[in-house]
């Protein structure tokens, strides 16, 4: 057995574009050699990228593949390991790992376990492999397994019975909260038990709602981490075997985050990805002097930079001056391109072409709705105008209970707190004030009893429980699917409990409707969460 090193490809693919993925990846392949590095691991579906969902039925990626192929074999000196889509004469689909070295294709390998839960629909796409792969190099016995393979203990069992001395383990692993930590200590136990070293090599970057945050690792055979790359970052790693001591030498360890800073470099990274890869030139936003809106600004100046970045201010009667004196000073302190557009004109205009409609009816939500209407009206028109993309501002409280307007602050293109609840919102705020030199949201905007402002001295508090109440329940009711009596039996007031189920149920219609955003938990409203808009479900046991 000799000495030698692997590059750990922690790889952005952009899904769809094989050319631009296959030219990343030649050079990455380039910049290991320079390092002398002996192999070379990428992600999962690497040449294609992953979800390619429906991409993936498309006639001509099979001529594409093979293009790809072409131009990897000309590489020379280093095995190559990375992933496709293998499309078989007989009309079959694998997603498959190809083993490759001075032009020659040494083997590929099948996954065997397609996931088909929570956001994975790989059955909808591929056939299951049936066999593993095991090769040699420097004196070394490699063995492939693809992403879901890893959590089938049965399916790695087997491999390791093959006298294999490590796993190269391939992946597109999305980020959800402490999963990056759980793929570590879980996958060591296994090494440690099976007495094998493990390789795992994760994708990063963000894909439509998705994100994948990389954090790939080495666990030498007795379940000690020799690596671990860092979170929601694109970088080319190396990682050397010792044929003395048998093992892999400890290198880098990235510091492990914690749970604010990882949902916050989570969104940063989706922002980012969505907006770039989507060709927008920018970022506009409805700047209200809140806090939902203020943590979307920063995000937004995190992922693109304040030149890319616009908001507005769109005040009414009822907008405080305090809110107005804060955005102001937020959009000073970020330095970003920052208006006041007043929408007393266009909702009076509404309300008078709309009074002989209208009549004597008392004022309720509908004259609120318009105000939020008009503002959407202001932000698309500004997108329309200058190319930017509009995001939405509204959080998952908000959103699983309907607390929000259709075709006003729903509107947009990325709803960059779609997944996070108000409670985190607040979290995630004073996270960003503390990494900073000087604080960029206003202490005011995080310290205020939120409000919509779209009556008199309205809370939003005036319609929901607190937040921390309201949370605890629909964390309950969505993340844990527990029903109404389980979570009234926890000590919730019966009356408060119905009311959130019923605002939760009865407001699928909007989120249907609503923006996509960036999933951070393990039940976001989108992929994994779907119910019918109109269904008979009575809530209860």
């Amino acid at each position: 057995m000799k000495n030698f090193k692997i590059a750990l490809a922690q790889f952005s693919p952009h899904i769809g574009n094989l050319e631009s993925n296959t030219q990343k990846i030649i050079e990455q392949v380039n910049l290991a050699k320079k390092d002398h590095a002996d192999l070379i691991i990428f992600p999962e579906l690497s040449i294609v990228g992953y979800p390619a969902e429906d991409l993936l039925l498309r006639p001509s990626l099979k001529k594409r593949t093979l293009h790809a192929f072409k131009q990897l074999s000309e590489i020379k000196d280093i095995v190559m390991v990375f992933g496709f889509a293998h499309q078989t004469d007989d009309g079959k689909t694998y997603n498959s790992a190809a083993v490759m070295k001075d032009g020659q294709v040494l083997g590929v390998y099948n996954k065997q376990n397609l996931p088909n839960y929570s956001v994975f629909d790989e059955k909808r796409y591929f056939t299951p492999g049936q066999q593993h792969l095991v090769f040699e190099y420097c004196g070394h016995k490699f063995g492939v397994l693809i992403c879901e393979d890893v959590w089938n203990l049965n399916t790695v069992q087997q491999l390791s019975k093959l006298n294999v001395d490590s796993i190269l383990v391939l992946n597109s692993s999305p980020y959800e909260v402490g999963k990056p930590q759980h793929r570590v200590t879980t996958l060591s136990e296994v090494a440690k038990q099976l007495n094998v070293n493990l390789i795992y090599v994760n994708q990063v970057g963000g894909h439509d709602d998705l994100i994948f945050d990389g954090t790939s690792f080495l666990v030498n055979r007795n379940g000690e981490v020799a690596f671990k790359a860092e979170s929601f970052k694109e970088n080319l790693y190396f990682v050397s075997f010792q044929a003395e001591q048998a093992q892999f030498q400890k290198t880098l360890i990235a510091p492990e985050l914690d749970t604010m800073a990882e949902i916050y470099q989570s969104l940063v990274l989706a922002t980012r990805d969505y907006v770039q890869r989507s060709g927008f030139p920018g970022i506009i936003l409805g700047l209200s002097g809140g806090i939902d809106s203020a943590l979307t600004l920063a995000i937004a100046v995190d992922a693109i930079g304040a030149d890319k970045v616009q908001a507005v201010m769109m005040p009414y009667t009822y907008t405080a001056q305090i809110s107005v004196e804060d955005a102001a000073e937020q959009a000073k302190k970020l330095g970003i391109a920052f208006g006041i557009a007043e929408i007393n004109p266009i909702v009076n205009s509404y309300l008078k072409t709309l009074y002989p409609f209208f009549g004597q009816r008392p004022a309720d939500t509908t004259e609120e709705n318009l105000q939020a209407r008009a503002r959407g009206t202001l932000l698309m028109g500004l997108s329309n105008k200058f190319g930017n993309l509009v995001l939405s501002t509204g959080n998952k409280s908000e959103l699983a209970v309907g607390y929000c307007t259709l075709y006003g602050d729903m509107v947009g293109g990325f709803a960059v707190l779609k997944d996070v609840y108000k409670t985190i919102v607040f979290e995630l705020a004073k996270y960003r004030n503390k990494v900073s030199e000087q604080p960029v949201i206003p202490e005011r905007v995080i310290s205020r009893p939120p409000s919509a402002e779209l009556r008199p001295d309205q809370t939003d508090q005036d319609a929901l429980p607190s937040y921390d109440v309201l949370d605890s329940i629909l964390y309950a009711y969505i993340e844990e699917d527990q029903s109404q009596d389980d979570i009234i039996a926890k000590g919730f007031a019966k009356d408060v409990v119905e009311k959130v189920i019923r605002l939760v149920d009865h407001n699928e219609y909007k989120r249907r409707q609503g923006v996509i955003g960036p999933r951070i938990s393990s039940r976001a409203f989108g992929r994994e969460r779907r119910y019918p808009i109109i269904n008979g479900w009575k809530p209860g046991i």
